[in-house]
């Protein structure tokens, strides 16, 4: 839930501001097959349960259209020193992104949140030895 470390896993963003209690500027560079997409636009943080998850919204535009999103992410503790990360969510597009087809779609969805889960083993490796992020 640190935005330092949100802006260093989530794939594509560039620059994360915060503007207010849990919410946020955001600007994410994107490549979608052979198009790529820089959009702008904003984060809120909802629902939150310290140590144990939160709700992210995201609305997001560019010239290829519009991006909404809802993702739920939970916590739960497995053991001493690991953690099960659940996520579910939705996005909702419009403009040319939604004339792109599912299969594209579902390829970009897959590969950002592998990206995702990598930079995030990246980072928790990094705290873990005691270097600085």
């Amino acid at each position: 839930m640190d935005t330092d470390t949100l802006s260093k896993i989530v794939p594509g963003i560039t620059k994360l501001e915060e503007t207010g209690e849990n919410s946020y500027k955001s600007t994410l560079e994107i490549k979608m097959g052979p198009v790529s997409a820089s959009f702008t636009g904003n984060l809120q943080m909802e629902d939150i349960v310290e140590g144990k998850g939160f709700s992210l919204k995201a609305q997001q535009s560019s010239k290829l259209g519009n991006a909404n999103s809802t993702m739920k992410i939970e916590l739960a503790p497995v053991s001493a020193d690991s953690t099960e990360v659940v996520f579910d969510g939705e996005v909702k597009i419009t403009g040319l992104l939604a004339s792109m087809g599912q299969r594209v779609l579902s390829g970009v969805a897959n590969v950002l949140t592998k990206q995702f889960f990598a930079n995030l083993e990246h980072q928790l490796a990094k705290q873990k030895a005691g270097q600085p992020e």
